[in-house]
């Protein structure tokens, strides 16, 4: 097993329906992390509301958060005046909130961010490092 990672929408999502087109990535990926993953309430917001579509049950997501294999790692009130910077930063793109919630996360918690979303390779870390990430090959 490799460290821990900063889990994005995308994986989680691939990995709970196992009728997306990154399931298996994502089935591997995880099984190679060290667990508790971290992620933010905004991430997890998504992946209930994607995983409510795709007709899965989203509180599978939340037995995750209970058995500890995932953690929030970032509370929004207390980086809020960060996170802020970053979307200002970034707005050509735009950056999501739970985008700007992960890359301040990961420049934090100094892991890797497992995402399937190609905005990461542009985002940088506060202390003017690029983000390690931990996606597929060839992002859908």
């Amino acid at each position: 097993m490799t460290a821990g990672a900063v889990v994005d929408t995308g994986p989680l999502v691939a990995y709970f329906c196992a009728n997306e087109a990154r399931h298996e990535w994502a089935v591997q990926q995880f099984s190679h992390l060290t667990p508790p993953l971290l992620t933010c309430e905004a991430v997890l917001t998504e992946t209930c509301f994607l995983l409510a579509r795709q007709r899965v049950p989203a509180w599978r997501l939340l037995e995750y958060l209970d058995l500890g294999a995932l953690r929030i790692g970032l509370h929004l009130d207390g980086e809020a005046r960060t996170i802020r910077d970053l979307m200002r930063r970034y707005s050509n793109i735009p950056m999501s909130l739970a985008d700007a919630c992960l890359v301040r996360l990961a420049a934090i918690s100094g892991l890797p961010v497992c995402t399937l979303d190609s905005d990461f390779a542009l985002y940088w870390a506060s202390n003017r490092k690029r983000l390690a990430l931990i996606m597929p090959e060839h992002p859908g």
